[in-house]
């Protein structure tokens, strides 16, 4: 039974994670090497369950309960030699995973289940870094984690039934919709989703239209809620690159050929909402959308 859970990593996705399992009652451990980051995180969860309090959605003693089931880790095996689960959110970058899985294959009790919340890396690859391939899994929580219902489930090529079996079911118990998939380069929604982004990019890139009447088109068009070059932002420029990368190097086809003017953007270092600009720029307390000078 699954009840002691490791997070590993901090930042957006990480502390959504943590605060997910520990409002419906699990002991998170939140592991980061920096305590600064550690401390950011738990003044983000406190800020998103006050909000979560303000809308009635939990209680103040929902709230106070959550808080105190995380307990953070600037170590990474102290904080996970005793959970039942641990869930990886680290930075996006292949080799810093299988570094991470290599030393939680030594330092995780032999039961433990290993997931990543990777978005586009082979879980196979991943778990050929461990002595236990068919206890290492994909959890691709979507963001904002306490929001979004979807969890994309990864099947490695050696991952157990039990070990799919027994995420599925704690999805659930999350209150989540969980999805199986395959390791596929992508998996299902980034696969998807990625090259309607780098489409949009393009269509920007080659002058069809402007940042507005692309998201609009979308928007209104297709009933997003959100249009792709905003989302962009909204993922970081940073990371749909490196998604593009993946697929591009894992499939081989110039359909999935990164644009050109994204490429530029990331190097100049415009990321999107992380950075302060993108496509938009973003300003603290300013809600409306403003187009990039670049591109007005």
């Amino acid at each position: 039974m699954i009840k002691h859970i490791a997070v590993i990593g901090s930042g957006t996705m990480g502390n959504g994670i943590a605060h997910s399992f520990a409002q419906h009652g699990y002991m998170v451990n939140l592991v980061d090497i920096s305590q600064e980051a550690l401390d950011r995180a738990i003044k983000t969860i406190t800020a998103n369950l006050d909000r979560q309090v303000a809308k009635e959605l939990i209680s103040e003693s929902g709230k106070e309960s959550t808080l105190k089931n995380i307990t953070t880790f600037p170590d990474v095996e102290t904080g996970t030699m005793s959970a039942d689960l641990v869930v990886e959110a680290a930075t996006e970058n292949t080799d810093l995973k299988l570094k991470i899985f290599k030393q939680l294959s030594a330092c995780c009790k032999p039961e433990a289940i290993l997931a990543t919340n990777t978005s586009s890396i082979s879980i196979t690859r991943i778990a050929a870094a461990t002595e236990r391939p068919a206890q290492v899994i994909g959890m691709h929580f979507m963001n904002p984690v306490p929001v979004m219902k979807l969890v994309e489930v990864i099947r490695g090529f050696s991952t157990s039934d039990e070990t799919t079996r027994l995420v599925m079911e704690l999805s659930e118990k999350l209150e989540k919709t969980p999805v199986e998939v395959n390791d596929y380069p992508g998996f299902v929604a980034n696969r998807i989703l990625m090259p309607m982004i780098n489409e949009a990019i393009y269509a920007l890139h080659e002058g069809v239209a402007g940042v507005t009447e692309i998201d609009t088109v979308m928007k209104l068009g297709m009933a997003h809620p959100m249009g792709p070059l905003q989302l962009a932002d909204f993922i970081g420029l940073d990371v749909c690159l490196s998604i593009m990368e993946v697929l591009y190097q894992g499939f081989g086809n110039t359909k999935y050929f990164p644009c050109p003017l994204l490429v530029n953007m990331v190097n100049a270092g415009h990321k999107g909402i992380k950075s302060g600009n993108g496509f938009y720029t973003y300003e603290k307390g300013r809600k409306e959308l403003v187009v990039a000078p670049s591109f007005r």
